[in-house]
């Protein structure tokens, strides 16, 4: 696939956040890093997607000084952009990448000796459908490197709406001095809609607060931060009890408009809402209703359908409504790092024949 072409002030814009002028990238994406003959592992990075998620050679450098003991059984190759992507799929066995823009033609004749792809990210659904997918090749996922800054993202919305933010910030705009008082969040109920890594962590910062939980999940398995646990086909009772509520769904077919007008319609007069997983999961026309006749009480989204959000939105000028660029997981430091540390830790199992973490079920899609 030909590389898309950009100019030299993004390619200067890329440079600042450790990533080399394609030029040089191309110029040393057939080196590998470590020994050679040992398992292949190929590294493609995506240049136009976030520059906190491309996995360097100095990220993979640190990772084997905290993996030494398997410093010497992996060799590495780096590729930037698909140049050069179909000579190291070659013999590649192992793929980590996040799939942006993958050119899916053809895709199982192209990497023959392919068995596992260790994707850089949680969501899957932007390399849907599955059918490029060879036979046989498991796909793990990063889920769990989010919890920590995702999930505090989303207690930081629950606390917003509890102080009255989103509101504030309409009166802002609007140069309207306005008092609206509140109390305490401590005893209040959260809706978690989504209780995985990320919906699990806002459980336990809610709980640490000293909130009543309660939590939506596909099985309805139990969790230590949920004081009652309800399956999607119970979606209405969970909100009706809710004060806030806390969106943290992947995107799949079940999950795609999920929360629709009639489950907005279920939620307790005045609350309010915080999505931080996939935009499409919520009725955006029926939540901008609610925000602007009052019966939701406010909203802070960081996940939108479609991104970027297009400058006519209304979402822009909801009442009541905080607006983030799904910039919310984005922790700089540690993204890279702590998605490496699962994908040595799957290397690890991988090697001694072990069943890998975090396999994504392609039926479900994630």
């Amino acid at each position: 696939m030909a590389a898309k072409k950009k100019t030299k002030a993004k390619i200067e814009t890329k440079a600042k956040t450790q990533t080399a002028p394609r030029q040089a990238r191309s110029k040393a994406a057939g080196k590998t890093f470590g020994v050679a003959g040992r398992l292949r592992v190929h590294v493609e990075n995506w240049t136009d997607y976030n520059p906190h998620v491309l996995v360097t050679r100095e990220h993979v450098a640190a990772a084997l000084r905290r993996h030494r003991d398997l410093a010497g059984r992996i060799d590495f190759s780096f590729g930037w952009d698909y140049v050069d992507f179909d000579a190291h799929m070659k013999d590649a066995e192992v793929l980590v990448f996040m799939g942006m823009e993958l050119d899916t033609a053809g895709f199982a004749s192209r990497a023959p000796k392919l068995r596992w792809i260790q994707m850089t990210s949680a969501g899957v659904e932007h390399i849907k459908p599955f059918d490029w997918l060879p036979p046989g090749v498991v796909m793990t996922n990063n889920s769990g490197v989010h919890t920590d800054k995702l999930g505090e993202f989303g207690i930081t919305g629950v606390l917003m709406l509890n102080a009255n933010v989103p509101a504030m910030t309409t009166y802002q705009r609007e140069r309207r001095w306005q008092k609206d008082f509140g109390t305490s969040i401590k005893g209040k109920t959260v809706a978690v809609v989504g209780v995985g890594a990320v919906g699990g962590g806002v459980a336990h910062l809610a709980k640490m607060l000293g909130m009543r939980v309660v939590g939506v999940r596909r099985d309805g398995a139990k969790h230590p931060d949920v004081d009652r646990m309800y399956r999607p086909a119970q979606l209405a009772k969970a909100l009706s009890q809710a004060d806030f509520v806390v969106l943290a769904l992947p995107l799949t077919e079940e999950t795609r408009n999920l929360v629709d007008r009639a489950a907005l319609s279920a939620m307790k007069p005045g609350a309010g809402i915080v999505n931080i997983g996939r935009g499409a999961t919520l009725d955006h026309a029926a939540l901008i209703e609610g925000l602007e006749s009052g019966r939701i009480g406010g909203a802070v989204l960081d996940a939108h359908d479609p991104e970027p959000l297009p400058a006519d939105s209304p979402l822009w000028t909801t009442r009541n409504m905080i607006v983030s660029p799904h910039s919310a997981s984005a922790d700089v430091l540690r993204y890279v790092p702590l998605t490496l540390d699962v994908t040595f830790d799957n290397i690890r199992r991988y090697l001694a024949g072990q069943k890998l973490h975090k396999v994504i079920d392609i039926a479900l899609g994630y």
